[in-house]
C-alpha cells in the first residue's frame, strides 16, 4: 500500500478558525492512525493578501492544540521547501510540460476582453466558459502573459471518501489559468503540482473546492498523474445555521480560545466532533481515543453547527477531571489582582471550590473575587431576586440577625456551618431558595457562588461575620 501522508496547506492571510483546524486535525488523526506522516505547507502565492505575522501564527495554533507535523517549513524535510513561492521552478517545468504536450496556452486576452466574453454570455443566458472563447493561435508564451489550461471537456465519476460516489458532465471543464502573469501559479495549478511531489496521499479540504474537482481531475490526467484520495469537508454553520461560519461572521482565532482559557484537548475533542462521531453516544474522547477511532467515513456530509456553549461545556467537563494541583498550575496567570496577597494554600481551596463551576480559566477573576477581596454592597442583587424582592427590610434584617447569631457560635467546619444553616431553616420556616440566598448574597456580593457551607468556611469566620455587618448596616 501508498504510505499515508496527509497535509495541511493554509494561506498565510490571517488567523486560524475552527474551520481550518479542523481540516488540519483531521488530516492529522489519518496520519497518526495509519502511521504515516503529516506536512504542513504554505500556499502562499497570493502575495497581496498575505498578512505580516500570519506564519507564525498558524504555526503557533497547530503545536498549541498538540497537532504536531513531521515535515515543514520551519523543520524542512524530503521534499523541501515546504513554502510555494520558494517552489517556482517546479510550477514553470510542469507548465513547460503541459505547453509542450499542447494542454496549456498563453492566454492573449486583456482582463477587460475577457469581461467582454463573460458579458456576451450573460446577454446569451447562457453559462460563461473562458473553453469557448479559447484563441485559434495564441502566442508563444514567454511568462509575461497568464499561462491556461487547455481542458478536455469530459463527464467524471470519482469517489469522495466524505460525499461518497460523485459525478459530472463536460459541461463544468473549463480552461483555468495555471500560471499568472506576475509568474506566480494560482492554488488550481500549485496545490496539484505540490502534492503529487510530496507524495500526498490524501487531500482533505473545505466543501468550497467541490466544484472545483472536475476541473482537477481534468489536470491530473494532462500531467499522467495518480489522484490522491479526496475526502471533502463540509462547511462549520454558524450557530443560527443558516449560513457558513467565517471570520467577517465572527468566528473566534484558535489561539483566542487558548488565552480565554479553553483546554487544548478540550479544543481538539469539540473541533473533533464537529461533523464526526464514532457511531456511539460518547462525546469526551482523549486524543488517543480520536487517533484510534477516527475514520472519514464517519464524518458527516452535512453541515456541523458551531455551538460555542456545547464547547463550554466539554471544556468544563475536562476542567473537573483534572487534579485539583494540576489545574493550580494551568490558571496561575488567570487569578485576580487582588489573589496576589494570598498564600497558595488559600487560593487551592479557592480553586478547589471553583474548580466544579469554572468552564474556562478566563471566568476565574468573576468567580472567585469575593473570595479576596470585600465588594461593595449591591442592593440590586437582594431587590433583583425574585424571591427576596418580596420580602420587606424588616424581614430581610431578621433573617440576617438571626443568621449572624447562630454563625457567631460556629466553629466554621463545613459540616457544623451545614447543620446551623439547616437549623436556620426549621426556625425561620423558610425556604432554603430565600434564607440560603440572602446569606450568600450578604457574604460574597455576587450573583452566584458555591455551595455556601463551603464559601463560608473557605471566607472565614471574621470575613464572614463582618459581612453580614456591612449588609446589615445598608440595610439602615
Amino acid at each position: 500500500m501508498k504510505p499515508v501522508r496527509t497535509r495541511f496547506a493554509p494561506s498565510p492571510t490571517g488567523f486560524l478558525h475552527v474551520g481550518g483546524i479542523r481540516t488540519a486535525l483531521f488530516a492529522w488523526l489519518v496520519a497518526r492512525q495509519q502511521g504515516g506522516q503529516f506536512i504542513l505547507r504554505f500556499e502562499d502565492t497570493d502575495k497581496k493578501r498575505e498578512v505580516a505575522g500570519a506564519r507564525e501564527h498558524l504555526v503557533q495554533s497547530l503545536r498549541e492544540l498538540g497537532l504536531t507535523y513531521d515535515e515543514g517549513p520551519d523543520i524542512g524535510g524530503p521534499y523541501a521547501p515546504y513554502v510555494q513561492s520558494e517552489r517556482l521552478d517546479s510550477y514553470q517545468k510542469y507548465a513547460r510540460q503541459l505547453v509542450e504536450a499542447g494542454r496549456a496556452y498563453a492566454d492573449p486576452y486583456t482582463p477587460e476582453e475577457v469581461q467582454g466574453f463573460r458579458e456576451a454570455a450573460q446577454r446569451a443566458k447562457q453559462p460563461f466558459l473562458y473553453r469557448n472563447s479559447r484563441p485559434e493561435n495564441p502566442p508563444e508564451w514567454d511568462g509575461s502573459q497568464p499561462l491556461r489550461f487547455k481542458s478536455e471537456p469530459k463527464a467524471y465519476a470519482w469517489h469522495d471518501a466524505v460525499m461518497g460516489d460523485l459525478s459530472t458532465g463536460p459541461e463544468v471543464i473549463d480552461d483555468f489559468i495555471l500560471i499568472k502573469s506576475d509568474g506566480y501559479p494560482t492554488y488550481n495549478f500549485a496545490h496539484i503540482v505540490d502534492d503529487a511531489e510530496m507524495q500526498i496521499s490524501h487531500v482533505m479540504r473545505g466543501q468550497e473546492f467541490l466544484a472545483s474537482t472536475p476541473n482537477y481531475l481534468n489536470l491530473y490526467e494532462a500531467l499522467g498523474l495518480e489522484r490522491p484520495v479526496l475526502a471533502t469537508m463540509p462547511h462549520i454553520m454558524a450557530e443560527n445555521g443558516n449560513k457558513k461560519l467565517s471570520k467577517r461572521d465572527g468566528a473566534k482565532d484558535v489561539l483566542d480560545y487558548i488565552r480565554d482559557g479553553y483546554l487544548p484537548e478540550a479544543l481538539v475533542n469539540f473541533i473533533a466532533s464537529l461533523g464526526w462521531n464514532d457511531g456511539t453516544e460518547q462525546e469526551l474522547f482523549t486524543t488517543q481515543e480520536l487517533i484510534e477511532k477516527f475514520s472519514l467515513d464517519h464524518v458527516q456530509r452535512s453541515g456541523a453547527r458551531f455551538d460555542e456553549k456545547r464547547l463550554e461545556w466539554m471544556n468544563g467537563a475536562y476542567i473537573r477531571q483534572l487534579a485539583l494541583d494540576t489545574l493550580y498550575d494551568k490558571v496561575r496567570g488567570f487569578w485576580p489582582a487582588s489573589a496576589e496577597a494570598y498564600d497558595d494554600d488559600y487560593k487551592l481551596r479557592v480553586l478547589g471550590l471553583a474548580q466544579e463551576r469554572l468552564k474556562f480559566f478566563s471566568e476565574l477573576p468573576m468567580l472567585t473575587e469575593f473570595f479576596f477581596t470585600d465588594l461593595p454592597i449591591n442592593s440590586e442583587l437582594i431587590s433583583g431576586n425574585k424571591q427576596l424582592k418580596k420580602l420587606d427590610t424588616a424581614e430581610i434584617r431578621s433573617l440576617l440577625e438571626q443568621a449572624q447569631v447562630s454563625l457567631t457560635e460556629s466553629d466554621f467546619s463545613v459540616p457544623d456551618i451545614t447543620e446551623r444553616l439547616n437549623l436556620l431553616l426549621e426556625a425561620t420556616g423558610q425556604k432554603p431558595g430565600i434564607l440560603f440566598s440572602l446569606i450568600r448574597i450578604a457574604t460574597t456580593q455576587a450573583p452566584a457562588s458555591p455551595a455556601l457551607a463551603d464559601t463560608l468556611a473557605v471566607l472565614g469566620k471574621d470575613r464572614s461575620l463582618a459581612r453580614l455587618n456591612a449588609q446589615l448596616a445598608a440595610l439602615s
